[in-house]
């Protein structure tokens, strides 16, 4: 198995806290890239004509992409139960994964408005209604986070993820004021080997 990999990707960042759980994250050749929104990485586009991270190669040669399939493959192969089979456990974690990519991606887009637009093109708005998702998200996070418990699926990977890349890009943001109960549950699933070993890097 083969990824393209960004050392700084929240969603490569999932897929791999997945990879972890399961048992079968020395099994994944990591492939690097340089994978962006405006110069984007030629390697990548003969296996994804997006040209983005993550896109997998399993073993017997198909290819996948984006990160939630990437996970739900990973996860059906190796039997780990991260995704629920059936029934309302099912739509449950998939709301939530839903929840969590939407605050990784809004915070993404805030990172590249005022990292790598020019500074007389940026646009203030455009930041603030960003990193808005991002707080409204945590509103929603912060009053189910006291159910969450020890669960580990991917639900809680995808939160932990979008909370772990806030620190990363966004440590300026004190989204731990706003979401007491969040900090508490991220503070303790951040601490999984998992999340460890994926921490984010430049």
């Amino acid at each position: 198995m083969k990824i393209f990999f960004s050392p700084a990707s929240p969603f490569v960042r999932k897929c791999m806290v997945v990879a972890h759980e399961l048992g079968v994250a020395d099994r994944i050749e990591k492939l690097p890239s340089a994978a962006g929104p405006v110069k984007r990485d030629a390697s990548i586009l003969p296996n994804n004509p997006l040209g983005q991270v993550p896109t997998f190669l399993t073993d017997d040669g198909q290819v996948l992409f984006d990160s939630r399939v990437i996970c739900e493959y990973l996860d059906t192969t190796h039997g780990g139960g991260l995704f629920p089979a059936t029934g309302p456990a099912r739509w449950e974690r998939l709301t939530e994964l839903s929840l969590a990519d939407g605050m990784t991606g809004a915070a993404l887009l805030a990172r590249y408005e005022t990292m790598l637009r020019p500074e007389a093109l940026r646009w203030t708005d455009w930041t603030d209604g960003q990193l808005d998702k991002v707080r409204t998200g945590l509103e929603w996070l912060e009053a189910a986070a006291p159910s969450f418990g020890e669960r580990v699926d991917i639900g809680t990977i995808a939160f932990g993820c979008a909370l772990g890349y806030m620190d990363f890009r966004f440590p300026s943001v004190d989204w731990r004021a706003q979401a007491p109960n969040s900090a508490k549950w991220f503070a303790a699933f951040n601490q999984r080997p998992s999340m460890q070993a994926t921490l984010p890097t430049v």
